[in-house]
């Protein structure tokens, strides 16, 4: 599995923009919190669904970006987290031990 570094603001509309041609995945995580640590390792050792773009965020250093992506999507700010982008909205999301690649692959269209 490839991140994609979520690093700025800017790239949430290039992330709503994308996921008009494919669902898009964001990984919300704080690398301070072991249960963090253990979610995104069982996300890159499962096998990922093919063409889908998984997008990383260091939640300590961009703090702002994980508050933005919560108004903008409306959902909740947790901490690890995972939302699937499709069309633009927030389709799935999940955190702590609930985050699975075969949750995600459940939640994409078609």
């Amino acid at each position: 599995m490839t991140w994609k570094t979520l690093d700025s603001e800017a790239q949430l509309q290039q992330i709503i923009e994308e996921s008009a041609m494919q669902p898009v995945v964001i990984f919300k995580h704080s690398t301070r919190c072991s249960i963090s640590s253990m979610a995104k390792s069982r996300l890159e050792r499962a096998v990922a669904p093919e063409g889908l773009t998984f997008y990383y965020l260091d939640l300590i250093a961009h703090r702002d970006i994980s508050g933005k992506i919560a108004h903008d999507f409306g959902i909740m700010h947790e901490s690890p987290q995972v939302l699937v982008i499709d069309k633009g909205v927030c389709v799935y999301d999940e955190s702590h031990n609930g985050i699975s690649m075969e949750e995600i692959a459940g939640h994409l269209n078609g």
